[in-house]
């Protein structure tokens, strides 16, 4: 794989703490020429950021929007920039995406695809007719996508270690208060997007939901509320779903604990449980923990007791993530990231906060 020339886009907790260490990792597969925000003081003290991270002995060009010799615009027009990893506000990210792509950038865009799914659908429908015919690749930056432990917990699936999926659950309880450095971000605090965190951290959860599971959500019906005022417009969501082959389950999202106990807990979790097991996929310590429990037979298939298993993978989901993009570049698709896919993590928050218990086709929903 060829060195990629990238510039990344936005200076945040995220740009700085999960993708220039990953990208650390990636070494001579990325050479990191420049950085953009939209403050010089940001964008400056984010490129001394990156020398240090990456130990790099040369500068890093610095754009930002109080000069336009060096905002956005100029960093585009470079020709020597490949591709652009944008990590910047949820309702900034659709504007800057097309703009990208229209100066040939390749583009690697952090979750969520969009702000909703109408706006998802419209980047879609642009992309794939007007930049992705020239060979353009633009991926979603959805780490637990391809997080190796979601990706192992699917084969044990496919492998029908657990028999036939029959239902799944999936648990998601945090707490959030005024200290938190996430709600301090500004656009955070106050957003201007459906859902506050539910969308931002939401996504995650179907997303892990749409790897671990055989057949596509198709229908959920869901209640969404404020549990905690700093936390508007919700903060809560209580879905049931049922998928295309009939399996079905509960969703539980809520970033409204009341207390640090009840987030810690909680017993975060995914299960799924089919006819001849059920597994369970938990997070902690910087690892991905599967637990497969399976029904023993004797020769004459009598129900003897069961097995256990354990698959423990390090959290690596944004270093596979920025190299299946720069692969992609490459011309080898492994199929993650692709915007139609986390179109239906969006399709899925929009369904559970509008439902207010009634159905909703998420098939239909999320069609491009």
């Amino acid at each position: 794989m060829s060195p990629k020339r990238i510039a990344i886009l936005g200076s945040g907790i995220f740009a700085t703490e999960a993708h220039l260490p990953a990208i650390a990792v990636l070494g001579d597969a990325v050479e990191l020429q420049a950085v953009y925000s939209r403050s010089l003081k940001s964008a400056s003290g984010f490129a001394q950021t990156v020398r240090d991270v990456l130990k790099l002995n040369r500068d890093v060009d610095v754009y930002h929007d109080e000069d336009p010799s060096v905002n956005l615009a100029a960093l585009l027009k470079r020709s020597d920039i490949d591709a652009v990893i944008v990590v910047l506000p949820i309702t900034v990210q659709p504007g800057v995406i097309l703009k990208a792509l229209a100066a040939g950038k390749h583009v690697l865009s952090e979750k969520p695809v969009a702000p909703d799914v109408k706006q998802g659908q419209a980047l879609i429908k642009e992309y794939e007719a007007k930049y992705k015919p020239k060979g353009l690749v633009w991926r979603v930056a959805e780490n637990f996508e391809a997080e190796p432990g979601y990706r192992a917990a699917r084969r044990v699936i496919e492998e029908g270690k657990i028999g036939k999926v029959a239902f799944y659950n999936a648990r998601v309880v945090n707490y959030v208060d005024e200290n938190s450095k996430w709600y301090k971000t500004p656009w955070r605090t106050v957003p201007d997007y459906q859902g506050g965190f539910l969308l931002d951290g939401g996504v995650h959860t179907i997303a892990a939901l749409r790897v671990l599971l055989p057949s596509a959500l198709q229908t959920v019906s869901a209640f969404a509320s404020l549990a905690k005022d700093i936390l508007p417009p919700h903060d809560t969501i209580n879905a049931i779903v049922k998928s295309a082959d009939g399996s079905h389950g509960l969703v539980e999202l809520t970033w409204g604990a009341p207390t640090v106990t009840r987030a810690s807990l909680a017993g975060n979790n995914l299960t799924v449980t089919g006819t001849e097991g059920w597994l369970e996929v938990t997070r902690a310590d910087g690892a991905i923990r599967v637990t497969v429990r399976t029904i023993t037979r004797d020769k004459d298939g009598k129900a003897t007791g069961e097995s256990e298993q354990v698959i423990e993978e390090k959290e690596v989901g944004i270093e596979r993530e920025i190299e299946s993009f720069l692969q992609a570049i490459d011309g080898s698709d492994d199929g993650v990231d692709h915007p139609r896919s986390t179109l239906v993590d969006v399709a899925f928050i929009e369904a559970a906060l509008n439902s207010n218990g009634a159905p909703v086709d998420l098939v239909e929903l999320s069609k491009v």
